[in-house]
C-alpha cells in the first residue's frame, strides 16, 4: 500500500483544495466567513434540481438530519460522500492497511489528497445509482419542451447537478474549516437540525390526521377541538420530554471531564490543564455509524427496486421484511411499539431488531470513536507530542514524550471507548422515544453536542484575540 501511495503522490498533492490562510485570520473575519457559508448553504438547499420529476423517491429521506442536505435540491447528497469517504479511510487506517504518518507535513498532504479523491469517487458512486435505478426520475414535460422528449439527456443533467452539489459541499466545508469557526460538516448538521426543530414546533400543516404537525399548533388545535389529548398528543408530549432530556444530558456530559494538570517548563508559575472529556471523540463518530447504516439500506433499496428481494422488500424508503428490516435502525416510537401500532411483525421480531440496533450503535460507537481519535491526532501519542512541543509537562514526571504517552494511556483509550458506547446508547434511546421535528434522536444529539463545542471554540477564539501571545503558547499557530 505504501509503494502504491508513493506512485500516486503527485496526483494526491494536486487535488483541488481551498487555499489555506497564510497568517492569522481575525476572529471577526472567521465569523463573517462562517455566516457567509451558512447563508450560501441555505440558498443552495432551496434551489431545486432542474428536470427532476415530482414522483422521484428520496432514498435518504429518513437520514436527512444526519446528511445535512435537502431532498430534491442541489445539496441532495449533503455530507454523505464526505462521511462515507471518512469511513473507508478510518477503516483502512484502523486496520493498519493504510500507513500514513499524519504527524508529518508530507503525510498530511497525502492523507488529505487521498480523502479528497475518495470523496470525489463517492459523489459519483452515490449519485449514479440514484439516477440509473429510476429513483430520481426525469420530468417528461421538461424533456418534451427542451430536448425533443429525450429523457436520457434530462437524467444526465440531473446526475451532473448532483455531482456539482456534492463538490460545492466539499468546498464549503473546507472554507469553514480553514477560514471560519468549527467545521463545515458540523455547521451544516446544526443548520439542518435547527430548521427541522423550528418546523417541528411551529408547522401548521396537517399530517395523517386533521390536526397540524407542529407541536404548539397541534396543542392549540387539539385543546380547542375537545379531541382526546392522549390519543392525538401522547407521542408528541413524549417527544418533547425526550428532546429536553437529551439537551440537558448532552450539555452535562460535555462538561464532564478529567483534567490533566500541566506546567510550563520555561515560564515559572504558568499552569494549564488538558481536558479529557467523557465524550472525548465528540459525537461525530456516531455520524459514521449512521451513514454506514444508511449506505447499507441504500444498497438494499436499490436491489429491491430492481426486483432482487433476497435482502428484503421496501415500501418507499422503509424496509418491510427480510434482513434489511432487522438491521434497519429504529427512528421513532411507531417503529417498535407493537401494542399501539400494527407493525406486521411478532413482538419477538421487534425485540430482536431493537437488540441489533442497540448492539450496532454501542459497538460501532466505541470502534469508530477509537478510529476517529487515531485519525484526528487525538490519541495518546499525538497528544503527548503536542504537549511536548508547547513546552508543557506534567508536574512530577520527566519531560519525555514516552512518559507523557504512557501517562495519557491511563485515560484516553478507556474514556474514548466509554464515551463512544455511551453516545451509542443515548442515540438509540432518543430514537426509541422520538424527538420534536423530523430530525431523529441521533440528529438532535449531534446538533446539541456540536453547538456546545462550537460555543467553546468561539469562547477560545475570543480569548486568543484578547491575548495574542496565547496562540503561540498553546500551539494555535
Amino acid at each position: 500500500m505504501g509503494d502504491l501511495l508513493d506512485r500516486f503522490e503527485p496526483i494526491l498533492a494536486a487535488m483541488p483544495a481551498v487555499r489555506s490562510p497564510e497568517g492569522h485570520v481575525h476572529f471577526k473575519n472567521k465569523l463573517m466567513w462562517t455566516l457567509a457559508i451558512l447563508l450560501l448553504y441555505f440558498t443552495l438547499t432551496n434551489i431545486d434540481i432542474f428536470g427532476l420529476s415530482p414522483q422521484s423517491q428520496d432514498i435518504f429521506g429518513l437520514w436527512r438530519a444526519l446528511l445535512a442536505g435537502a431532498s430534491g435540491s442541489l445539496l441532495h447528497l449533503g455530507i454523505g460522500p464526505i462521511v462515507t469517504a471518512s469511513i473507508v479511510l478510518q477503516l483502512l487506517k484502523g486496520a493498519e492497511i493504510l500507513q500514513i504518518d499524519t504527524s508529518e507535513a508530507r503525510g498530511q498532504v497525502m492523507y488529505m489528497g487521498l480523502q479528497k479523491m475518495l470523496i470525489f469517487v463517492m459523489i459519483i458512486v452515490e449519485a449514479l445509482p440514484m439516477v440509473a435505478s429510476g429513483l430520481m426520475l426525469p420530468d417528461p414535460s421538461v424533456a418534451a419542451q427542451l430536448f425533443g422528449g429525450n429523457t436520457f439527456v434530462v437524467s444526465l443533467l440531473i446526475f451532473l447537478q448532483l455531482c456539482i452539489g456534492g463538490l460545492l459541499v466539499v468546498l464549503m466545508d473546507e472554507v469553514v474549516t480553514k477560514w471560519g469557526v468549527g467545521s463545515g460538516v458540523g455547521l451544516f448538521i446544526v443548520a439542518g437540525v435547527s430548521q427541522g426543530l423550528v418546523n417541528g414546533f411551529l408547522n401548521w400543516q396537517t399530517g395523517t390526521d386533521p390536526f397540524p404537525i407542529g407541536f404548539f399548533p397541534r396543542l392549540f388545535a387539539i385543546g380547542t377541538s375537545g379531541a382526546s389529548f392522549l390519543e392525538y398528543f401522547g407521542t408528541d408530549m413524549l417527544a418533547l420530554v425526550t428532546t429536553i432530556i437529551i439537551f440537558l444530558v448532552i450539555v452535562y456530559v460535555e462538561s464532564t471531564r478529567i483534567e490533566i494538570p500541566l506546567a510550563h517548563t520555561a515560564v515559572r508559575g504558568a499552569r494549564a490543564r488538558f481536558p479529557v472529556k467523557l465524550i472525548y471523540a465528540s459525537v461525530l463518530p456516531m455520524i459514521l455509524v449512521r451513514v454506514l447504516q444508511a449506505n447499507i439500506q441504500m444498497i438494499g433499496m436499490l436491489l429491491s427496486n430492481a426486483g432482487i428481494t433476497i435482502l428484503g422488500e421496501f415500501q418507499e424508503q422503509q424496509p418491510i421484511n427480510g434482513l434489511m428490516w432487522y438491521i434497519a435502525p429504529i427512528n421513532q416510537p411507531q417503529d417498535w411499539m407493537w401494542w399501539l401500532v400494527d407493525l406486521g411483525h411478532a413482538p419477538w421480531e421487534v425485540m430482536l431488531r431493537m437488540g441489533i440496533d442497540i448492539t450496532v450503535m454501542v459497538l460501532g460507537g466505541a470502534i469508530f470513536a477509537l478510529f476517529w481519535v487515531k485519525t484526528a491526532g487525538l490519541d495518546s501519542k499525538d497528544v503527548a507530542r503536542q504537549i511536548q512541543r508547547s513546552g508543557m509537562h506534567i508536574p512530577g514526571y520527566r519531560r519525555n514524550v514516552q512518559v507523557l504517552e504512557k501517562y495519557l494511556d491511563r485515560y484516553i483509550p478507556r474514556i474514548t471507548i466509554i464515551g463512544g458506547a455511551f453516545i451509542g446508547i443515548l442515540s438509540v434511546v432518543a430514537n426509541l422515544f422520538g424527538v420534536i421535528g423530523a430530525v431523529g434522536g441521533t440528529g438532535l444529539l449531534l446538533a446539541v453536542s456540536i453547538t456546545y463545542r462550537l460555543y467553546e471554540e468561539i469562547a477560545s477564539q475570543q480569548i486568543m484575540e484578547m491575548y495574542p501571545f496565547m496562540r503561540s503558547f498553546f500551539g494555535k499557530e
